[in-house]
């Protein structure tokens, strides 16, 4: 099985910290954040990662190497110097893929999650990891209805982890959901994901399962030094 790690963001937010130092290679509990997922995908028998890439994206290999060190072979899928969004990145690194099933998880996440309790052959297109809302999110996003399907047009309580398990057939049709875009420099389509989901849910081709265990987008340095602390006074 192979997953997708998405790294090539800016951090923005994450700055000045990420003016030097991609935000997945940032520091948290004695590891760089994308460390705890290669051990994870590792131990679950993930045998190949692409790690799409774009600012900074140099200093993965230097960091990460080829893998070997973690268990499992990493490929990097480079994306020029404006990374290509969620929809674009994925779509960018499909033919590193292959055909099929692959797990994908955001690199600028902490979880407690156990990628076992994913399908490795999904029911439809997508099965996508749930979180309670966290506090410092404005508002929800989505809903699990008692069929296990992800669902937007019912009231919100739940929130997309950044880890699911996609087919690559969910991006088949992408330009009939996305539309024309805007001529762009270079070959590579820039586009949202979010569009693709949200389509394919009405179809009811997305199922969802509810993580009530930990997780953290470490989008800020604060939240970053708040499970820095937690996971070094836990030993982890």
């Amino acid at each position: 099985m192979k997953a997708l790690i998405f790294a090539a963001g800016f951090g923005e937010r994450m700055r000045p910290l990420t003016e030097h130092t991609p935000k997945p290679l940032l520091s948290v509990g004695g590891a760089p954040l994308i460390v705890w997922h290669l051990r994870k995908l590792a131990a679950l028998g993930v045998d190949e990662a692409v790690i799409n890439t774009s600012w900074l994206a140099e200093q993965f290999p230097q960091v990460l190497g080829d893998g070997s060190a973690f268990g499992l072979r990493l490929t990097y899928s480079y994306e020029g110097t404006t990374p290509l969004e969620t929809g674009g990145g994925m779509l960018h690194a499909l033919p590193l893929l292959g055909d099929a099933p692959f797990l994908l998880v955001n690199g600028d996440i902490w979880t407690d999650f156990d990628f076992a309790r994913l399908s490795r052959a999904p029911a439809g297109l997508a099965q996508l990891v749930l979180v309670d809302r966290p506090v410092y999110a404005a508002r929800a996003d989505f809903a699990l209805d008692g069929d296990g399907k992800v669902r937007a047009d019912l009231p919100a309580t739940l929130t997309y982890s950044g880890i699911g398990m996609y087919r690559p057939a969910l991006l088949r049709d992408w330009q009939s959901v996305i539309g024309p875009l805007p001529v762009q420099t270079g070959t590579a389509p820039r586009f949202a994901l979010a569009p693709i989901l949200r389509a394919q849910m009405a179809a009811g081709l997305i199922d969802g399962i509810h993580h009530a265990g930990r997780w953290t987008d470490v989008g800020t340095p604060q939240r970053l030094a708040e499970l820095d602390a937690q996971l070094l006074r836990e030993g982890a």
